[in-house]
């Protein structure tokens, strides 16, 4: 039996690392999962904490999987394995079983697993945590209690920490769409095997306290002893080959698309990416404003991507005095995918990223050798 508890403290202990390790890279792509579940659960009100919630999950993720190796405080650690695994175990089922989200972010957006697999992964440690807690009496701690302790205060500082330096600065390890490499505009088109995902209407209807699904075939639209309670979509079939990137769509003051002109043009280009203009670190401004203008006697376009209304975007670029560029309006969701800092500059040749800054890394100057940019 000792060996078999280890044997299951190493697989639940590697996994939580692993997993809290993997989303740390990445905060703000939890952040933004969180807030697709309360919005599919009708608990928008929870939006405000998701940010919280995340962080803190993230956190007690790889401190609960080090305590696991550790065998530190059991007791303890092995009721909150029971209850971080029936959370898990919860939020893959109500993706799986619901389709209101595609996919749970469980591994970020670096490892991506089906629905199916993420639930049944999370039935597994569940099973797991449930006979390490069951035996929790058995385990004692590795090590001495100091140097357990030592450890895991270490576990808290490096959980913390990373989150920290990813949200200061962007991801360690760039896994979405837009990172450095890719072409944006080619993400946006659907693949070869594109097929559409196949939706049916199913309508609930009631009558004499009983509810029935029907079709769009044969629902009772002309009895009225039913009475309609509601209609909801369900998916017979999911989409094939569809685009990586949904919503990068480039207007100017006038309305007038202008994505696949910047997107398939040639030469350099450079975004400055501010979603929420209110909430905006401009404490590296001066930078922003030195490449703008250098970026104008290179003949390179500048472009400003805001997320507010046109009235709204130029006010505040009057007010920073940010006048030698232009300003496109980008959807607010294609803008937080695309770079996680706000805001965040992005550079592009011939259409591809080249690289990406947080507002804590903007280069501070540039220059044009030959068909080269040198940003540095």
């Amino acid at each position: 039996m000792k060996y078999f508890l280890w044997l299951l403290r190493i697989i639940v202990g590697v996994l939580f690392i692993f997993s809290g390790v993997v989303k740390a890279n990445d905060p703000m792509g939890l952040v933004y999962k969180m807030d697709e579940f309360f919005q599919a659960l009708d608990m928008k009100f929870m939006s405000n904490m998701s940010f919280m919630f995340s962080l803190g999950m993230i956190a007690f993720e790889i401190v609960c999987g080090v305590a696991v190796l550790l065998g530190y405080s059991f007791r303890f650690f092995s009721a909150m394995l029971v209850l971080l695994n029936l959370l898990f175990l919860f939020i893959t089922g109500y993706a799986l079983y619901t389709g209101k989200v595609k996919e749970c972010g469980c591994f970020g957006a670096c490892i991506k697993i089906s629905s199916q697999a993420t639930f049944n992964k999370d039935i597994f440690l569940t099973v797991l945590s449930f006979i390490l807690f069951f035996y929790r009496n058995r385990i004692t701690g590795l090590f001495s209690k100091h140097v357990n302790t030592a450890i895991m205060i270490l576990a808290v500082v490096f959980s913390t920490g990373i989150q920290w330096w990813n949200l200061e600065h962007l991801p360690y390890v760039d896994c979405i769409p837009y990172k450095p490499g890719n072409s944006i505009w080619e993400k946006m088109q659907p693949g070869k095997d594109y097929k559409p995902a196949v939706i049916t209407s199913i309508f609930v209807y009631e009558k004499g306290g009983v509810k029935k699904e029907f079709t769009a075939d044969n629902y009772p639209w002309q009895d009225s002893t039913w009475k309609f309670v509601e209609r909801k979509d369900k998916e017979i079939s999911e989409a094939t080959g569809e685009p990586e990137i949904h919503d990068f769509i480039l207007l100017d003051s006038n309305k007038n698309d202008l994505t696949q002109q910047i997107l398939t043009g040639k030469g350099y280009v450079f975004f400055w990416l501010v979603r929420e203009l209110d909430k905006a670190d401009l404490s590296h401004l001066d930078r922003v404003k030195k490449l703008a203008t250098k970026a104008q006697e290179l003949h390179i376009p500048f472009y400003v991507l805001c997320s507010s209304d046109k009235e709204t975007s130029m006010a505040f670029l009057k007010k920073i005095e940010l006048t030698n560029v232009t300003l496109l309006s980008l959807d607010y969701t294609a803008s937080k995918t695309a770079i996680r800092s706000n805001p965040g500059l992005m550079l592009l040749k011939d259409g591809i990223v080249v690289s990406k800054w947080s507002y804590r890394d903007y280069p501070g100057d540039m220059n044009l050798s030959g068909s080269n940019l040198e940003v540095k």
